[in-house]
């Protein structure tokens, strides 16, 4: 319905999410995660691009008709080098979350190109998921930080990303105020919107924007809100 609405707008996230949530919500196994998403991906693709889907894979198993193909673009989050390479193969683009733009400059789009030359095709979008906020306020940007981001060293592909990023620390857990600095894109509002004109430099396609909340501070998010708007304006 969404596409016909509005077509060739609508993009479909995808991924393989995490132990804890697969298993105690879904009651599936979590095994083989990019096994998975490969084969997700592959009859997400059939179904929504040629309108029909017959596969028998490891793990999944679909046959399904639609009326007509459908203009949805199948993206897929990804977080290390494979699920980059695998999104560079069979995704229409790539989601980053909780990843220092530094690490997806040199780990993302390396990744996402060879697997995209290997299926013969030019690289996807990468989609930079990204914590923001406009607060001139350091120390309350950090203790919002900490609450909403810091729990995701203590996740083991997060924590293995972080030391690949050069932060050893994560491998006890640790969310650092060194890694909420090389995340959260915070500050006044012309410091915000350079370090967001500035995402094309580390090959950064698109930006999600997740705005952080500051507790007890709306202003902060009408001000983040607001420029958010005024930079998709001017693009």
């Amino acid at each position: 319905v969404v596409d016909q609405l509005a077509p060739g707008r609508l993009k479909l996230g995808v991924g393989p999410s995490h132990k804890p949530a697969v298993e105690s919500t879904y009651r599936f196994e979590f095994t083989r995660p990019l096994q998975h998403l490969r084969e997700y991906l592959t009859i997400l693709n059939a179904i929504l691009k040629e309108g029909s889907v017959e596969f028998h894979g490891e793990r999944l198993h679909c046959e399904a008709q639609l009326q007509a193909p459908t203009q949805v673009q199948v993206m897929a989050s990804a977080l290390r080098p494979n699920a980059y390479r695998l999104c560079g193969e069979l995704a229409d683009g790539a989601i980053s979350w909780v990843s220092p733009l530094a690490h997806q400059q040199r780990v993302a789009i390396p990744a996402m190109e060879e697997g995209a030359r290997e299926a013969g095709k030019q690289r996807p979008a990468l989609v930079s998921h990204t914590p923001v906020v406009v607060s001139e306020d350091a120390d309350a940007v950090w203790e919002a930080a900490q609450a909403q981001l810091g729990f995701y060293p203590r996740l083991p592909y997060y924590s293995a990303m972080w030391q690949d990023a050069g932060f050893p620390e994560a491998e006890d857990g640790t969310f650092s105020r060194a890694m909420s600095d090389s995340l959260v894109i915070q500050g006044s509002e012309e410091a915000v919107a350079e370090r967001i004109r500035a995402l094309p430099s580390f090959g950064v396609d698109e930006m999600l924007a997740g705005i952080l909340r500051l507790e007890g501070d709306r202003a902060a998010a009408d001000r983040t809100i607001e420029l958010l708007g005024a930079l998709a304006r001017e693009s």
